[in-house]
């Protein structure tokens, strides 16, 4: 039953749509309406502003580190229970109840979960989205770059195999939810994050 709750606070909590919330409560429109249509971080800092944007990523992040962090300590020795409530986050916010279960890319909530779950890993693929994101401008390419580079760092870094096998699982959902974006860059078309 425990674990039951944990699941179901840990959605919620994923689902929690802050790119909508913020550009609803401080410019008062609907983000699924302007930019890419994506609820996400990005596009509120492309479309709304870039002060809102960073404070939508932060949000993002934290909704993906919290649940994690503090199920890790309560339970610090079930991998099982930590994955779980990691996976159940991500998917509230990719799938949020909220929204008609559509939702961001889970780049930033991964990003908290992972801070929460190995942070050296983490920061080794934020440095890579930081200098693909420089030297691209594009921040697909940059999530895509970051996502492959998770596994690896984890691998490097002697993780275990449920966290290496989850770390592949959720590169794998943020890259599918890069397809388009992928489709765009190809296609000469993708927006950079200063301008087209």
């Amino acid at each position: 039953m425990r674990i039951v709750v944990y699941l179901i606070l840990s959605y919620l909590i994923g689902a929690i749509p802050f790119a909508y919330i913020i550009s609803k409560v401080f410019k008062n429109i609907d983000i699924r309406k302007h930019g890419s249509g994506n609820p996400g971080a990005t596009n509120v800092y492309r479309t709304v502003s870039k002060p809102l944007g960073i404070l939508t990523f932060v949000c993002d992040a934290l909704k993906g580190f919290v649940p994690v962090f503090f199920v890790t300590l309560i339970n610090p020795s079930s991998y099982l229970i930590v994955l779980l409530v990691a996976l159940v986050t991500i998917l509230g916010h990719i799938y949020t109840v909220f929204l008609n279960f559509k939702g961001g890319k889970g780049v930033a909530t991964g990003f908290g979960i992972f801070l929460a779950i190995n942070p050296i890993a983490t920061l080794i693929c934020l440095a890579v989205f930081a200098i693909i994101l420089a030297l691209s401008k594009y921040v697909a390419l940059a999530s895509i770059f970051a996502a492959i580079t998770l596994p690896i760092s984890l691998f490097l870094l002697d993780a275990t195999k449920e966290v290496l096998f989850f770390s592949i699982f959720i590169a794998g959902i943020v890259i599918f939810r890069h397809i388009s974006n992928i489709k765009r860059i190809l296609n000469g078309t993708e927006n950079k994050i200063f301008g087209k």
